[in-house]
Order: C-alpha cells, then structure tokens, then sequence
C-alpha cells in the first residue's frame, strides 16, 4: 500500500512587485493555513516516509510549516524545481518515480498541476483545489511505479475552512 498526499501550497501574496513568480512567498492567511493544515493532518496520525516540494518559495514554505506540525525534520524534505512547472502527466511520472521505501509521501506544488494530478490519479474528481487543500489517495500496490487511478482509493479531502 502506498500513500500519496497531494497540497495545493497555501495562499501567497501579491504584494511585492519586484520579485519573481517562483520568490513569491506566503501571505499572511497562508502562514496561518499551512500550519493549520499540517495540524488537522497530525490529528490523523500522519506520519511521513517522504515529502516533496515545489522550489517556489510559497511552496517550500507550506511544506516547511507543515512539517513541523508533522514533526518530519525539515531537513529532509526534498526540493524537486520540476514541480514549478509540471503538467499533471508530469507530476504523475513524479510520482510514479518515488523511492520504493517510502510508503506515505506529502507532495507540495501548484494549481492547476494539483488539481489536474490528484483527477488523474484518484477515481474521485475535484473541483479546483483552493489553497492549502490537500487530497489523500492510497494505491494498492506496492511499487510507486504502478500507481494508478485503476489502484487508487480516495481516502480523505481536506482545506483549511474546514480543518478548524
């Protein structure tokens, strides 16, 4: 069985006009969901063999806010720059190249590549993931490279309005 938590990152800001798309970094509403989220997901008793995040700063900094609620060390997560500008066949390939011994992994990356992967993978469909959302989907298989949406169960769905 394998585990795959897909999170849309948390809101940004659109406040500073001199740096880049990729230096955008959380607002305060996201600084305040990303943390919400990584509770509501300590709450089920997550505990991570992986996490993946998008090198956009509004990315790495949800991932980083999540896993400390997760107590995942934040020196572990791994940087994938791919995600910043993945299709959702290419954040599916992504996936389907995980490291075999990690059984639950939390990626973090961008709308609508979020969106569009997690109605690739999950035989459940989604409207357009708002901010901080996160989908769970368990495989039954044992390999990353098989996962798929004729092995996938939608396990939960979850978005900081809701996570209280």
């Amino acid at each position: 069985m394998k585990t795959l938590y897909l999170l849309r990152h948390a809101k940004s800001s659109w406040s500073f006009d001199d740096l880049t798309d990729q230096e955008r970094p959380l607002n305060d509403r996201g600084r305040d969901d990303a943390p919400r989220m990584g509770q509501a997901l300590a709450r089920r008793g997550i505990v991570l063999d992986a996490l993946v995040s998008s090198s956009a700063v509004r990315a790495l900094s949800t991932a980083v806010l999540v896993a400390r609620e997760l107590k995942f060390p934040h020196e572990k997560i791994t940087v994938e720059p791919a995600i910043y500008r993945a299709d959702a066949d290419a954040l599916v390939a992504l996936v389907q190249a995980l490291p075999a011994a990690a059984d639950a992994v939390l990626l973090v990356g961008h709308n609508p590549t979020i969106t569009d992967a997690a109605n690739a993978l999950s035989p459940t469909s989604f409207n357009e993931l708002p901010t901080a959302a996160v989908v769970c989907l368990r495989f039954s298989t044992d390999t990353w490279e098989a996962a798929s949406r004729a092995n996938a169960e939608f396990y939960f769905y979850d978005y900081p309005k809701n996570a209280g």
